[in-house]
């Protein structure tokens, strides 16, 4: 059921990524979607969906090699940065 539910959240950010690169595409050629009113800002919004998107995916699978200790060493270091020294 976990596994289930964890996929029905990578669905969203997965299709706002592709959403993303096909409005990026679509305003390299010239092609307007009717909710935007101007192809920078389409190119502008595909572009963060897209970044949003995969970093999402990438955040979650991150942690879930975290938690399975199969992540890279450095990723898997817990210092706490804001100890006094001395």
């Amino acid at each position: 059921m976990k596994k289930i539910i964890a996929l029905l959240i990578l669905v969203i950010p997965i299709y706002l990524a592709g959403l993303g690169i096909k409005w990026m595409r679509d305003a390299v050629f010239g092609v307007l979607t009717p909710e935007l009113h101007y192809i920078w800002l389409q190119f502008l919004i595909g572009f963060l969906l897209m970044c949003l998107g995969v970093s999402f995916v990438g955040g979650y699978i991150l942690h879930i090699e975290k938690k399975s200790k199969r992540a890279q060493e450095k990723f898997l270091k817990t210092t706490n940065h804001y100890q006094k020294k001395g």
